[in-house]
């Protein structure tokens, strides 16, 4: 009995084993899992932003951010992610200088005063440069003895009139940047 045991589990062996090979079975590849990132989780000055914010405000969407932290500069950089430009970047670093010095030393020739923004503030654009287009820039003194300042810098090719336009938004966008939660 033993042996004819044996011989039919050897025979069941063989012939599954003769079997055709099966078809096999496509698994499609994983599908990207989109994650959205505040624009905080970077760190450094990027805590003090938000994409959605941002993107109320300026009327472009960006969901790239990083952070750079040097001695007491904090600075975030956005960007759409695939692209390079337009970016827009906030830095902010520790001050002890007052009105007189921000007003004499930090703001630009040819610069626009903003009023209702820190201490001090202006606002100010530049010409499109190589490889990049025209840059809106606000720059201010927090009533927090911090140095402020928010630039946009265009795409290629972007209109000047479009970084003047720009201007105005960054002063609203630079009223909700809160230096102090740095």
């Amino acid at each position: 009995m033993r042996g004819r045991i044996v011989v039919a589990g050897l025979a069941g062996l063989l012939v599954s084993g003769c079997a055709a090979d099966a078809e096999p079975v496509a698994v499609p590849p994983p599908v990207p899992i989109a994650v959205d990132v505040a624009a905080a989780s970077s760190g450094g000055a990027c805590r003090l932003l938000d994409f959605t914010m941002i993107e109320q405000v300026v009327k472009t969407r960006f969901d790239v951010a990083a952070s750079s932290e040097q001695g007491d500069t904090h600075t975030c950089v956005v960007r759409a992610a695939g692209a390079t430009l337009p970016e827009l970047t906030l830095s902010v670093t520790e001050t002890t200088i007052d009105k007189a010095s921000f007003g004499a030393d930090v703001v630009p020739d040819k610069a626009a005063k903003v009023t209702g923004l820190g201490q001090q503030a202006y606002k100010r654009t530049t010409a499109a440069a190589s490889g990049r287009g025209p840059v809106a820039e606000v720059g201010w003194l927090a009533t927090d003895g911090r140095l402020a300042s928010l630039s946009w810098t265009g795409a290629r090719g972007a209109e000047r009139q479009v970084a003047e336009k720009l201007t105005g938004d960054l002063v609203v966008l630079a009223k909700k940047v809160d230096t102090r939660a740095l």
